[in-house]
């Protein structure tokens, strides 16, 4: 049985890579995530989970914790996937140039077409920080660090790397938060452009 992780626990699970949850534990977290994207996390109560999941609730606390390390579960699972997004699609790039763009287009494109985040965004943007910095911003920091090793793949030299990255996931969280404006960037290409015209240009040395 699983035990009742606290959610730094979750968070070490994620940044060691650890093993996928159980076939119960995924029941639950896949339960809950359709929850949080049909109704949205404030609305949604352990009983709904458990009724979708077809558990009792009591065995949602006693693996969880409760509503709170249920929806941080949640979504440290989704920001894993992300991480790996953004690592397949710097894999193998030549240039650290290369990994800026396509890092920044993975990244943008799927943090605005995940259903569980354009709902929170829209209806509860609240709900969404406190998630990104709860344990001292250990997801945000994380994935600086995935972005980051991909950078020094191609660029082993590069003393700025973790600078650069975290500047990236910062504009790109920016992007997403406060949507409009001169910035839009509503297509890959325009996405990939910006990169290319504007990030990339972090990389060179300051004279």
């Amino acid at each position: 049985m699983t035990a009742n992780p606290a959610p730094d626990g979750l968070l070490t699970r994620l940044l060691d890579g650890a093993p996928a949850a159980d076939v119960l534990d995924t029941r639950i977290l896949d339960a809950a995530l359709a929850e949080f994207e049909t109704y949205g996390p404030r609305r949604v109560s352990v009983e709904d989970v458990a009724r979708r999941a077809g558990v009792a609730r009591t065995t949602i606390y006693r693996r969880f914790g409760g509503k709170e390390n249920l929806l941080q579960a949640v979504i440290l699972r989704e920001v894993r996937g992300f991480l790996t997004a953004i690592a397949l699609a710097t894999e193998d790039l030549p240039t650290p140039e290369d990994a800026i763009v396509e890092g920044f287009v993975a990244g943008l494109r799927d943090a605005r077409t995940h259903p569980l985040l354009t709902r929170v965004l829209e209806s509860e943007p609240e709900v969404f920080l406190p998630q990104l910095t709860m344990n001292g911003g250990a997801v945000m920091i994380a994935a600086r660090d995935v972005i980051a090793a991909r950078l020094r793949l191609a660029r082993p030299d590069g003393d700025d790397c973790t600078t650069v990255a975290e500047v990236l996931l910062r504009v790109a969280l920016s992007l997403l938060l406060v949507p409009g404006g001169g910035l839009v960037l509503e297509d890959e290409a325009a996405m990939r452009a910006f990169a290319r015209g504007y990030l990339t240009r972090m990389l060179t040395p300051v004279e």
